[in-house]
């Protein structure tokens, strides 16, 4: 087990087998020394997260919300260790964004990204887990969900990378 792994069992976490995408396009792709995510749900087993897993996002499902926003950005780095081998190869988080299916008038996607941000200091540590990141309100995301995150990050160079 990678050390990132060990720090988020640690956590209480772990790493989920890699999503599998549902259309024409990759769940991430290495580009140099640089792995770029696609939209990642918070899907466990393929199933939507509930409660508050799916729908508008307001300030009664918010700490829901954030629980879906920890599973979603674990879904995208077990997207991250498919294409990399071993999650111990990612030099730094680079960004993070998250899209937030937000009622009107609610403004804080930022207290929903916290929770993913979280998990990757959790993971990376302060240094490398550190990011910069966007947090949008958006009408609807796919399969009703309430959040979806990509990330990008930057990995050791070298010809032992897959």
């Amino acid at each position: 087990m990678s050390l990132i792994e060990q720090r988020l069992k640690k956590a209480g976490l772990a790493i989920p087998d890699s999503p599998q995408p549902a259309g024409l396009y990759e769940s991430a792709l290495r580009y140099g020394d640089l792995v770029y995510t696609s939209g990642h749900l918070p899907l466990l087993q393929g199933v939507l997260y509930e409660p508050g897993g799916s729908g508008k996002v307001n300030e009664v499902n918010e700490a829901d919300v954030a629980d879906a926003a920890r599973i979603a950005v674990l879904n995208a780095l077990a997207a991250i260790k498919s294409v990399i081998g071993d999650l111990d190869r990612v030099e730094r988080v680079l960004k993070m964004t998250v899209y937030v299916a937000s009622e009107a008038y609610f403004s804080r996607q930022h207290v929903v990204a916290n929770a993913a941000s979280a998990v990757l200091c959790d993971a990376f540590g302060q240094e490398s887990g550190r990011h910069v990141r966007s947090a949008v309100g958006v009408a609807e995301l796919p399969l009703d969900s309430s959040v979806e995150i990509e990330l990008l990050v930057g990995v050791c160079q070298g010809d032992d990378l897959m």
